[in-house]
């Protein structure tokens, strides 16, 4: 069963052809991809505004599993609309109110029930991409069932709570976020000094703006190319440590 085709024009982005399968679990539905052999690994994948029928995080779901991950990426929004590219920014912060990545985790909760009962995981992990990756922050502060976290440019900012993370977690940033200064970077590096009690990684992926690790490799930019590559070996080498 193929998945509905995408009804976003995100600018010049290419169509892609899913190796997963969308499903329904309790009251949210969800792309699944699987390895090719059986295994009790799992890793959620937290989608950015795009939300989760957006090409470039199936993607990665698809790059995921092929390194032996029963991986799955939940819609987070909740059959809500996602942010679209024609959506106008002054809109953002009530869109924002209404879709708080500080608010999954009764999300989360039901699709780790969902893994363990239905696909028989025994070690889950969670990646998740701007958006997804405050909600990833936010998660391994809460949910002692996740192994190990990958935040991509996500920082939770709101809460003086945010630095005993329960599990290792890795954090990925680009140079040129707009949307995430250096000083916010080094922070966070010193307080998860002071306060973490667990392994984590903060790194820095020089010229890289927000949102650069998800891309296609034909959407890439050539000088973008091997911080996008080293990125994403960097999260699996992460995942793979611990999960």
């Amino acid at each position: 069963q193929l998945a509905d085709p995408f009804l976003y024009n995100t600018g010049d982005r290419s169509h892609y052809g899913c190796l997963g399968h969308e499903v329904q679990i309790d009251y949210l539905k969800a792309y699944v991809s699987r390895p090719s052999f059986s295994t009790d690994k799992a890793v959620i994948v937290a989608h950015d505004v795009f939300g989760w029928q957006f090409p470039d995080i199936r993607y990665i779901v698809d790059l995921i599993a092929g390194h032996g991950y029963i991986t799955i990426c939940p819609d987070f929004f909740k059959g809500t609309k996602p942010w679209t590219s024609t959506d106008h920014w002054a809109d953002f912060p009530d869109w924002l109110k209404n879709h708080d990545p500080m608010k999954v985790d009764k999300e989360a909760d039901v699709v780790l029930k969902y893994l363990k009962e239905q696909c028989g995981a025994k070690k889950i992990g969670i990646v998740g991409f701007s958006w997804g990756g405050m909600a990833v922050h936010h998660l391994m502060l809460k949910n002692p069932q996740l192994a190990a976290g990958v935040s991509h440019y996500g920082i939770v900012r709101d809460s003086e709570e945010r630095y005993s993370l329960l599990n290792p977690t890795f954090f990925i940033f680009g140079e040129k976020d707009h949307t995430i200064s250096l000083d916010q970077i080094f922070l966070l590096e010193d307080k998860l000094k002071q306060y973490c009690k667990v392994p984590y990684k903060i790194k820095v992926y020089p010229g890289q703006v927000h949102g650069f690790a998800q891309l296609k490799p034909e959407d890439m930019k050539p000088d973008d190319k091997p911080y996008i590559e080293e990125a994403r070996r960097d999260m699996i080498d992460w995942i793979k440590m611990f999960v």
